[in-house]
């Protein structure tokens, strides 16, 4: 072989390597588990130089070295004829599908054979030396992986050689805290220096994980090797808050007994437990035990809680203390679902997670039974209480005003206007309103600020839509003068804002065009539901002065955008060019509304009438099309401004 490549050209010789490398990979793929490569591929393969036997199994296939596809499937023998007679490059990473969770990961074959249980494979690549602490895309090291999957006899082994067991990945995640499915591998970790209360982002250790997955015995074990109970997450729960959030009652009974609290906590905790049952696994039954149960310690312990006030979302329902008062609300289950909610707020605070959950959980319970208006009454509050803690450039905000946006527009959908008029009162349509208008002012303040975040951009684009649909739905809800009025007065506060996304659309533009939420099929399941373009919500802009020639970074004004095929509608058309739009006034691409319109003329039935187009407009645009670079000072400003609008 090495004398027959010696008289070919080099495009042969690379021919002939692309081949090898593919014979190789389609019989390392084709092996069973313990065999090795065929004698044939063998003696083909070691003919060849050894720098060209590197360049072939360093090669890659679907982003895979033979040496990867080895580790994966387990070819210990492979393995070690790559790595010996190849000197194949232990470190280059290649992409492995974990099993369990479906996750795609680029890893070393070391962390490949790690994960997939190969312990004969690790051993080889060890002795041959592979980096043992080389990490993944994720920050995570093999022997982490390792714990995760339990394969004990691979971590034990790795360890022995030198593992890192303290090296977290990125977010923050410790081999103990990937290990609390199993209390033999914890105790192994914890023996050879494992940190017990080392914290990842989320400021969890491994006990709130144990908690969160009901692993008692490991519980057990780190709280007797000294985990700290009290430490607390970012949510801000400590060890018995995790258990009674998720519903791990055995945990919980035996942390009050483990740890000296007060029996004010444990009756808010068993207060709590029972909300979870009830919220969480619709066991009303039992979520009356842990209330008659708790209501019985606060009397023989006099251990009072602090009521929160009474608010409308609650429908100003006071939390019940005493076993008497708990029997008047079990008279009905609406009130038990209420006082679920109602010790949620109180024990975790009205910003915490779960406690907005299972608002949104249980709005979307009542919107499921027709009950709309106690449905959207919870869902603005948790609006609020998500606005108050963040801003309208998160995530969940958007979420949770996205859900609010879209049972609006299924009630005007579903019923007629006077019927959804009752259903969506003035009031409540208004407050949504307010709710995300109060913070675009603020949130322009914070974007100005460098750096900028994509996200953050995005969220507030996403927040504008919401606006936008939120002023659609109040229109249909306006039933006298007087809150016209008010719904104009504000609008014209907001528009003196002069929002923008980051392409510089104005509201106007969001206004006459289709797309908008629906681009990215985030609102309804079909373009044919979206409200927009929208003639009431761009009438309305205009009476509240919104520009109506304000272009965006493309040169886009409204009268562009609303001319395109998808956006057409001869009233909103109409309605620009009576505020005076500028029909010609040019994109980007040279292109015009007045060129869309001549277009839409062709094949259309409807007639708009076109403006003459003014002698000055025809001779910027011939500046333009001659493309006649005008020297500084040539012409005044105002007509260089002008001539550059064309």
């Amino acid at each position: 072989m090495r004398k027959r490549m010696m008289w070919m050209s080099k495009e042969e010789v690379g021919v002939c390597k692309k081949q090898m490398f593919n014979d190789l990979c389609i019989e390392i793929k084709s092996l069973s588990p313990g065999s090795r490569l065929t004698f044939f591929l063998r003696n083909k393969i070691e003919k060849c130089p050894k720098s060209d036997r590197q360049e072939i199994v360093n090669k890659t296939s679907s982003g895979c070295t033979p040496l990867f596809l080895a580790c994966m499937r387990g070819l210990s023998e492979v393995v070690e004829y790559l790595c010996s007679q190849c000197e194949a490059n232990l470190e280059l990473k290649g992409f492995y599908e974990v099993p369990d969770d479906r996750s795609v990961h680029y890893v070393t074959p070391l962390w490949c054979a790690a994960v997939a249980g190969k312990k004969e494979v690790v051993q080889v690549l060890i002795d041959h030396g592979a980096n043992i602490n080389s990490v993944s895309d994720t920050g995570s090291t093999s022997v982490r992986s390792a714990c995760f999957m339990t394969h004990i006899d691979i971590v034990k082994y790795l360890v022995e050689k030198g593992a890192n067991v303290l090296k977290p990945n990125f977010n923050g995640g410790t081999c103990l805290i990937n290990s609390v499915q199993s209390v033999a591998l914890c105790k192994f970790l914890l023996d050879h220096g494992a940190h017990i209360n080392a914290q990842d982002i989320k400021c969890k250790t491994a006990l709130h994980y144990a908690i969160e997955e009901h692993r008692l015995e490991t519980v057990k074990l780190l709280l007797d090797r000294g985990a700290d109970p009290s430490i607390r997450s970012r949510l801000n729960d400590d060890a018995i808050q995790t258990a009674c959030i998720k519903g791990a009652y055995p945990i919980f009974n035996y942390l009050i007994k483990f740890i000296n609290v007060s029996m004010h906590e444990v009756a808010d905790g068993y207060e709590l437990i029972g909300s979870t049952f009830l919220d969480e696994h619709h066991d009303i039954q039992e979520a009356i035990i842990q209330w008659k149960r708790a209501a019985s310690i606060r009397e023989l312990y006099s251990a009072h809680k602090e009521r929160l006030p009474r608010i409308k979302p609650f429908g100003f329902a006071k939390e019940f203390e005493t076993v008497k008062e708990l029997e008047i609300v079990l008279l009905d289950q609406d009130s038990i679902r209420v006082q679920s909610l109602l010790i949620s707020q109180r024990v975790l605070g009205p910003t915490h997670k779960d406690s907005i959950f299972r608002l949104m959980y249980r709005g979307a319970a009542y919107a499921d039974t027709g009950q709309y208006q106690k449905c959207v009454r919870l869902w603005l509050y948790a609006l609020e209480l998500r606005i108050n803690k963040d801003t309208i450039l998160y995530n969940e905000v958007f979420f949770t005003s996205h859900a609010i946006v879209k049972l609006f527009l299924d009630i005007v959908e579903k019923h007629p206007p006077n019927v959804a008029a009752q259903i969506i009162l003035f009031e409540d349509a208004f407050h949504a309103l307010k709710l995300i208008g109060e913070e675009i002012g603020p949130s322009q303040w914070l974007l100005s600020i460098r750096p900028q975040f994509k996200r953050q951009l995005t969220n507030f684009d996403l927040a504008l839509n919401v606006f936008l649909h939120f002023t659609h739905v109040v229109l249909k809800t306006v039933l006298n003068e007087q809150q016209n009025e008010l719904l104009h007065r504000y609008m014209r506060s907001i528009v003196k804002l002069n929002p923008h996304t980051v392409e510089h659309y104005t509201m106007l533009h969001l206004s006459v065009n289709k797309s908008s939420l629906n681009s990215a099929n985030i609102l309804t399941e079909s373009d044919q539901r979206s409200p927009f373009p929208s003639f009431e919500v761009t009438k309305l802009l205009l009476e509240c002065g919104a520009s109506v020639n304000a272009s965006s970074d493309n040169g886009a004004t409204p009268i562009y955008l609303a001319c395109f095929k998808a956006n057409l509608k001869v009233q909103i058309i109409r309605l620009l060019l009576a505020n005076d739009a500028h029909i010609d006034q040019g994109t980007t691409c040279r292109d015009s509304a007045y060129h869309l319109l001549l277009q839409y003329a062709k094949f259309s039935e409807e007639f708009i009438t076109l403006p003459v187009l003014a002698l000055k407009c025809l001779s910027a645009r011939a500046i333009r099309d001659a493309e006649i670079k005008l020297r500084p000072g040539e012409i005044p400003v105002e007509l260089e401004k002008f001539v550059a609008m064309h």
